[in-house]
């Protein structure tokens, strides 16, 4: 049974999270930084640095929300990054910064589903995914998109939520972390959906092995932080 952020809704699991991170737009940047204690910066750098060896020109930002991962790509100096997200109210956040930082001519955001994508087939160098494929309906559907829009030996790297394993950091995840975020994003479901979807999510050596399942070369996952998150690379 799909874990979902609304239990009394019946909407799919794709309107509810578009539902969910349109509720908290306006506060999720600084609620991933301060839950995070600024580390998922630290994690974003990591992962884009796995990119540096290929030097790809045409980046794609998948579940961009306010578009972090896609300005963090600039640093491999590409021609063009595009982000694409299901939620209007994170996209309108990420613009907004866009815009201030004077990015618009190498970024642009727009409304997409990753399970659905708009791209020609072998149209980008790389993609990136930043806490996004847990929230997919359908995860094989959308990674095969995914790699369907990559060009041949493009890469895909993956930074997503793993199942930590200190009792502590396991206690602040699952207890400490809702409660904040309830109190300031104001949606009490949000918060609690984080825990329930990263535990009900394959991660590590499952989740490699449903990247090679799909028809992605030489998966690899990095964990990070008491295994708080991970980063997988992958090729077409």
């Amino acid at each position: 049974m799909a874990v979902i952020p609304y239990k009394e809704k019946t909407e799919s699991k794709k309107e509810q999270v578009a539902t969910m991170f349109n509720n908290i737009s306006k506060k999720y940047d600084f609620l991933n930084h301060f839950l995070s204690l600024g580390i998922d910066i630290l994690w974003r750098k990591k992962a884009i640095r796995l990119l540096k060896p290929s030097q790809p020109k045409q980046i794609l930002d998948i579940a961009t929300g306010t578009g972090d991962f896609a300005i963090e790509a600039l640093s491999l100096k590409p021609t063009k990054v595009t982000g694409i997200d299901i939620s209007e109210g994170m996209l309108n956040v990420g613009k907004e910064k866009i815009k201030n930082k004077g990015l618009q001519n190498v970024v642009e955001l727009k409304l997409g589903d990753s399970e659905n994508l708009e791209f020609e087939d072998n149209t980008f160098d790389a993609y990136t995914v930043g806490f996004g494929v847990r929230n997919f309906e359908n995860l094989e559907k959308g990674l095969s998109e995914m790699l369907r829009v990559l060009k041949p030996n493009g890469t895909a790297v993956i930074l997503e939520c793993s199942k930590p394993k200190s009792p502590l950091i396991k206690f602040y995840f699952n207890k400490v972390l809702p409660g904040i975020g309830k109190l300031v994003s104001k949606d009490s479901s949000a918060y609690t959906y984080l825990p329930e979807s990263v535990n009900a999510f394959p991660d590590g050596e499952e989740f490699t092995n449903i990247l090679t399942k799909v028809g992605y070369k030489n998966p690899t996952s990095i964990r990070l932080m008491f295994g708080i998150a991970s980063i997988y690379k992958a090729n077409k």
